[in-house]
């Protein structure tokens, strides 16, 4: 069987194909910044623009949508319910018999062998979540495509519910916590936050009852290498770990196959499996879930988003994006002060942002202070009457100064190809930063303008810190609701927030491709409007 790189390498067996449409993903320069200067341009984009976003909606499942057949929504309906159904461990086990729950904060009574049949209760509670209860997945009535932002399924916009399930504790459980061994796991990069959902999956699963709770160390690179011993988890031990930045357990990329890791799995007796990561670590988890059925093995392999990019499908926001943002604003002011206190002088600072724009785009528009944002789903060029370089000179002719926020990923159809790939099978970029900083130097001094550049590049200390409170109440409720799921008898799902409610979704439908910015979203166009930039095409 592959590496586990292998399988969560996008397009591969692991990284399964999302069906998603409406999706908003489509690159696309902005109408209302090029106006003034190109109207016939930006009329001939926004054409291809609404032909592509109705397009969009004429494929679900994998099938053509014919929108004549008068039952074309109730297909469609059907389709979705079937799309984001999530596994449950009676799909494989139809015999499994639920017990009530555990989970009941009017009781913390420590759950001992006498209760195994079934766990008292003083008294009734009503904080239980029904089945059957749902969530909105879109809540925008879009009545034209042409709308900012539309995401339509057909030519007319037609308004179709889609639910999706939603997170929480269940009255009935599928695993008797004496029962119970659970594994955390935390793979890829650093983010804020990852110790706070560790921290309340441990509390959690107390609640229950669970009394053995491990780390695995480093990633998946834990369940192979010997040398790497697993870490016992208990409330005393993660009581305070919160406080800092970082993973108590670890984290790397790549690792061992997903027959190995299922091996293992067995072979240490856990039956829960908590899996924090991105796209590559959940496809990694969905294929650690498949095998664990493919196996008939009562297992719960249960997903926590982690990427600081912010780029997971369907999800309103993933735990450390808040922080990334708050924190971006140190470098900014910094890269503003030393551009506004210097003759002529440029700030750029270089943002995370691999495919998704969401870091650079929310910190440009909260700081105020930036004059030009580059995103990846939006092309520019350096060079030309349209490129950055002349818009820079202008700043500097008319403002005396100028500061530039940059995404990692931006722009790197300009670099030069590194060929180089990480451990987790991702492209190593360029910088475009640098690039940026130079060209622009070389530029203004040939053109007989003398310039002050300063390059910030604040990535690491952004990763490393800690979850500021917004994401450390994300990260609480996350690390909750995994664990109710888990409980709940649902495998191969990952929690998020949508419409500011919490949900389960299937990790197939997550995990296709990354989140990106919608050019013609109107969170684009205000930060447009706060810049001021014109299209650089």
């Amino acid at each position: 069987m592959a590496t586990l790189s292998h399988a969560v390498a996008p397009g591969l067996p692991g990284a399964v194909r999302n069906r998603r449409h409406g999706n908003g993903i489509f690159s696309s320069s902005s109408v209302s910044s090029s106006c003034s200067r190109n109207s016939r341009s930006a009329a001939s984009r926004l054409t291809k623009r609404k032909s592509l976003r109705v397009l969009v909606g004429i494929k679900h499942g994998g099938s053509d949508i014919d929108f004549s057949d008068p039952d074309w929504k109730s297909k469609f309906q059907s389709d979705f319910e079937k799309r984001f159904a999530i596994p449950h461990i009676t799909d494989v086990f139809p015999d499994a018999v639920p017990i009530p729950s555990t989970f009941c904060l009017k009781m913390r009574t420590p759950v001992i062998e006498d209760f195994a049949g079934g766990y008292p209760s003083d008294e009734e509670w009503h904080g239980y979540i029904n089945n059957n209860d749902r969530v909105l997945l879109k809540t925008i009535y879009y009545s034209s495509p042409t709308s900012a932002g539309a995401e339509c399924i057909d030519p007319d916009c037609t308004w179709v519910e889609q639910w999706v399930h939603r997170a929480g504790p269940r009255e009935k459980i599928y695993f008797k916590p004496e029962e119970v061994k659970a594994a955390i796991v935390t793979c890829g990069g650093l983010c804020p936050g990852l110790n706070d959902v560790i921290r309340q999956i441990v509390i959690t699963l107390e609640i229950y009852g669970v009394q053995k709770i491990v780390g695995i160390p480093y990633g998946y690179r834990g369940f192979s290498d010997k040398e790497l011993a697993e870490m016992p988890l208990s409330r005393k031990v993660v009581q305070n770990v919160h406080l800092s930045g970082g993973s108590l357990l670890g984290v790397s990329r790549g690792g061992p196959s997903v027959s190995e890791i299922v091996d293992n799995l067995q072979e240490r007796g856990i039956n829960m499996l908590f899996v924090l990561g991105g796209n590559g670590t959940h496809a990694g988890a969905d294929a650690i879930h498949a095998e664990c059925r493919k196996r008939q093995l009562r297992v719960a392999i249960v997903g926590v988003p982690k990427t600081i990019d912010n780029d997971i499908l369907l999800i309103d926001k993933t735990f450390g994006f808040d922080t990334a943002v708050e924190e971006a604003q140190r470098a900014i002011n910094s890269a503003y002060i030393e551009a506004h206190s210097a003759y002529h002088g440029i700030g750029i600072v270089k943002l995370m942002g691999r495919s998704s724009g969401f870091i650079a785009m929310h910190a440009s528009l909260a700081s105020g202070q930036i004059d030009i944002c580059l995103i990846p789903e939006v092309p520019f060029q350096i060079h030309g009457d349209h490129g950055i370089l002349h818009h820079l000179k202008y700043l500097i002719e008319t403002k005396g100064s100028a500061v530039v926020c940059v995404a990692e990923g931006a722009g790197q159809n300009l670099l030069q190809k590194t060929n180089a790939k990480d451990a987790s099978g991702n492209v190593v970029f360029g910088d475009i930063g640098v690039h940026i900083q130079q060209e622009t130097k070389k530029h203004l001094k040939e053109l007989g303008v003398p310039v002050d550049v300063k390059y910030i590049d604040p990535t690491y200390m952004i990763r490393a810190c800690r979850a500021n409170a917004s994401d450390g109440i994300l990260c609480a409720v996350l690390g909750q609701n995994a664990v109710h799921g888990a409980f709940a008898g649902y495998s191969g799902i990952t929690v998020g927030i949508c419409n500011t409610h919490y949900v389960y979704l299937p990790i197939p439908e997550v995990i296709s491709h990354p989140r990106l910015v919608d050019p013609n979203s109107r969170m684009w166009h205000r930060c447009l409007t706060s810049t001021g930039q014109p299209d650089f095409i």
